[in-house]
């Protein structure tokens, strides 16, 4: 589109009806802020990110960081005196901009960024003052009634108060939603006056005010009226939450993704997954995890902030947190990848073995009980059923080095900071505290003792 658009967003109310110590755009719904959806939607939108402009107020410093790196500029409502207020405090940055503005709200994520497009669409075309977003509810109690004059324009917003028990009877309702000719909203939205009950300045009133200077708003009714449900209370949140992990969902099995019960697999807003790729049921996938092609992701398992490549298998239960997956690599079932680990091609982590900071090159395992801290495993190093890298002295966290065809045997408690050279082997059992060479042998263990007929004296 060739005309300038910018975006408001308003965001700076504290949401009491929430019942929380946080601003209401700051709580979290499909793995995002409620904040960072709208302003995703709007950069779709707008012409520049410069040309979104948050409103904030409640807690403005949290709700900047929220939404930092994106480009966008804010604006502090210092006093809550209603929409049409919180939209004047744009105008220093939106006015010198021109062009279209358009108008959404913080709290309301589930807006799609194709709406927006056509909304901006309609507005542009039509010549109007602006174009309004409405939708028809079978139960419309409690929303502002559209009344449409002869020509099917917006002739007025009822509020459910002040409306006729004619108008009542309406069901098509105001989202709060417009776009803009920005020229005509600058030079208008002084003429706003405080409502006689609240004290507040209201933008709906703008309606009336344009209408009286013969402009035309004109209504663009949306089908799916959930895409505008907004937020207030907790119950909202989750109901909100729902849908966007549902829509994820069935965007992923669209490219091609294999989801078994996709009513208890949970994927954030930031996940990509490749074709091919398996998720059973009860999976978590996080934040902006990547899942690779020909992937299987075993039931009740948790992937945060990871990147798992082709042909990676995560058995059941397993946990995996900021780790990367080299192809082929299989973790599992009730394994815990915890933090910064990089899984090798073709590695093995089995049961019941934990990860911290650790480097396990291609084909090396780690079949079970075993936790590995601080660790630089080499190629095709095999680590024994009970190993523990002692990687804390109480004072500082020190790194364990293995030499790349190393085995280390059942038991071994490996205290660090030490170095095992390539192709050592470590016996069974031993506590190993000093360098070994390569191509040796180790045991630190105790010459093994034989006390025949110890046990009947005992009893005796």
């Amino acid at each position: 589109m060739s005309e300038q658009v910018s975006v408001a967003i308003l965001a700076a109310g504290f949401g009491t009806r929430m019942r929380s110590r946080k601003a209401k755009v700051l709580h979290r719904a499909g793995g995002l802020t409620l904040i960072e959806h709208v302003v995703q939607a709007a950069a779709q939108v707008a012409s520049t990110p410069e040309g979104i402009v948050v409103v904030v107020g409640h807690q403005a410093e949290q709700v900047q960081e929220a939404v930092a790196g994106s480009g966008v500029r804010f604006t502090v409502q210092k006093e809550q005196k209603g929409t049409g207020h919180a939209l004047a405090c744009c105008r220093d940055l939106l006015q010198p901009l021109g062009g279209l503005v358009l108008v959404v709200y913080g709290d309301c994520p589930l807006l799609r960024p194709e709406t927006l497009s056509a909304l901006v669409a309609l507005q542009a075309s039509s010549h109007a003052a602006a174009t309004l977003i409405t939708t028809v509810l079978a139960d419309p109690s409690g929303y502002g009634r559209i009344v449409r004059d002869a020509n099917g324009n917006v002739a007025a917003i009822v509020e459910q108060k002040a409306a006729t028990p004619e108008q009542r009877k309406i069901c098509e309702i105001n989202s709060g939603i417009y776009c803009f000719r920005g020229d005509l909203l600058w030079k208008h939205i002084g003429e706003l006056r405080p409502n006689p009950a609240s004290g507040e300045l209201y933008l709906t009133d703008l309606v009336e005010i344009l209408n009286g200077h013969g402009r035309r708003i004109v209504p663009m009714e949306v089908e799916d009226s959930s895409e505008l449900l907004g937020v207030n209370t907790r119950v909202e949140l989750a109901e909100v939450d729902r849908m966007l992990r549902d829509r994820k969902a069935r965007e992923m099995m669209l490219a091609g993704v294999t989801i078994v019960r996709p009513e208890t697999v949970s994927i954030d807003a930031g996940v990509r997954i490749g074709m091919d790729t398996v998720v059973e049921p009860f999976v978590q996938i996080q934040g902006n995890t990547l899942i690779g092609e020909d992937c299987h992701i075993g039931t009740g398992s948790i992937i945060r902030d990871s990147i798992l490549e082709d042909g990676v298998k995560v058995d059941a239960f397993t946990l995996i947190g900021t780790s990367r997956l080299d192809r082929g690599a299989q973790v599992g079932p009730f394994a815990r990848l915890r933090l910064d680990n990089h899984v090798g091609s073709g590695a093995h982590v089995g049961n019941f073995v934990e990860l911290k900071k650790v480097r396990l090159g291609a084909g090396a395992k780690a079949m079970h009980l075993a936790y590995l801290g601080d660790a630089a495993i080499g190629e095709q190093v095999n680590v024994g059923a009970g190993t523990i890298t002692c990687n804390y002295d109480g004072r500082a966290k020190h790194q364990t080095r293995i030499g790349k065809n190393s085995f280390v045997g059942s038991n071994s408690t490996l205290v660090a900071p030490l170095e095992i050279g390539e192709g050592s082997y470590i016996a069974a059992g031993s506590v190993i505290t000093e360098t070994v060479p390569g191509d040796t042998l180790a045991l630190g263990r105790a010459r093994q003792a034989m006390k025949p007929g110890w046990p009947s004296r005992k009893r005796k």
